[in-house]
């Protein structure tokens, strides 16, 4: 899977490529005169995305959705939503922030993840590990399943809050590492700290042996995390689609939250064994939240301000003028409407 040189630091060309492109997964369709009603996306092993979910509620209308494949970083999966190779993809908002600086013509629709006591992501480390602060980690590895995105910037702020110099910072390194195959290599002494989430953190925690080091909701406390995306020429091409996608997407969050836990666990059961893709359903029972803060998904200024404002503190940015006004809009979700 891409890390960060393939999937940030090449996004300024992959732009110009998806400037060149007419929304592909619909524009057959647009150019005739009608919308697509098609969407391509990627997923992830194991697990039902929120707009999987909403196909399978019924919530997209006559809007149907065609998997690839399977991903293991946003920043891969929204680059491939800008280029054209899917037509929306989800990430980690600060991972929108650097792809958008880059001039991406894409927009944020409505948040589909983030961290709350339920869904938090969390380092974790062996418990009789000798690392008990910020300052043991300098010179260790710590295992993340991409770089650029919510692990690398969690683990930054931790740093930086614990008063770490830049140079200090440096030192920790991070290690793109298969989110199945990342409690296995903390086990095995091949990293140090493992971030974990969803149910893979809470199959780790059931096996016992670690403990958390550090955990996104204990620095930021519950927020949203991440967006999807779609590239700005098919929103206009197809804005009732988009509009039925965002919405179906906005319901299934709520749907999700509102039903009886065991509800929602026996629906992605069905979902996982009806698309036939060869995956276990175990980790299901562990599933608690997709942890999205905002009724309907809806997003806000400070989903990406916070990331914006951290980003030109650490320079990455270079002071860029970006406001969070020109990432988002939640012009087409029907249940975030004022």
């Amino acid at each position: 899977m891409a890390t960060r040189r393939s999937a940030l630091a090449a996004a300024a060309a992959a732009v110009l490529t998806a400037s060149l492109l007419s929304a592909c997964g619909g524009s057959d369709a647009a150019a005739a005169g009608e919308q697509a009603k098609e969407l391509r996306y990627q997923g992830w092993v194991g697990a039902v995305t929120p707009a999987e979910l909403a196909e399978d509620l019924g919530y997209l209308d006559d809007v149907k959705l065609k998997w690839i494949g399977n991903t293991i970083s946003g920043p891969q999966d929204i680059q491939a939503a800008t280029t054209g190779d899917t037509d929306f993809g989800g990430a980690f908002n600060g991972a929108i922030v650097k792809l958008k600086v880059s001039k991406a013509p894409i927009t944020a629709v409505v948040s589909y993840y983030g961290s709350d006591k339920g869904n938090y992501s969390g380092f974790f480390v062996l418990e009789n590990s000798p690392i008990k602060s910020a300052k043991d980690l300098i010179g260790k590895k710590i295992g993340v399943n991409t770089l650029g995105a919510h692990s690398e910037a969690i683990t930054k702020t931790y740093l930086t809050r614990a008063g770490l110099t830049p140079e200090q910072i440096k030192q920790v390194e991070l290690i793109v590492v298969p989110p199945v195959n990342t409690e296995q290599s903390l086990r095995a002494g091949q990293i140090d700290v493992a971030a974990l989430s969803g149910t893979l953190r809470d199959v780790a925690i059931e096996h016992g042996g670690i403990r958390p080091l550090y955990t996104d909701v204990d620095l930021l406390g519950d927020f949203n995390g991440g967006s999807y995306v779609l590239r700005n020429d098919f929103i206009k091409k197809n804005p009732d689609t988009v509009r039925k996608f965002t919405t179906g997407v906005a319901k299934a969050v709520d749907w999700s939250r509102s039903q009886p836990i065991e509800t929602v666990h026996a629906r992605f059961t069905e979902i996982i064994n009806k698309r036939g893709r060869n995956e276990d359903t175990k980790q299901v029972k562990f599933w608690k939240s997709y942890g999205v803060v905002s009724p309907g998904g809806k997003i806000a200024d400070n989903d990406f301000s916070v990331w914006i404002e951290w980003l030109n503190n650490t320079g990455e940015l270079k002071k860029n003028d970006l406001k969070p006004a020109d990432l988002y809009t939640n012009d087409y979700n029907e249940v975030a409407a004022p």
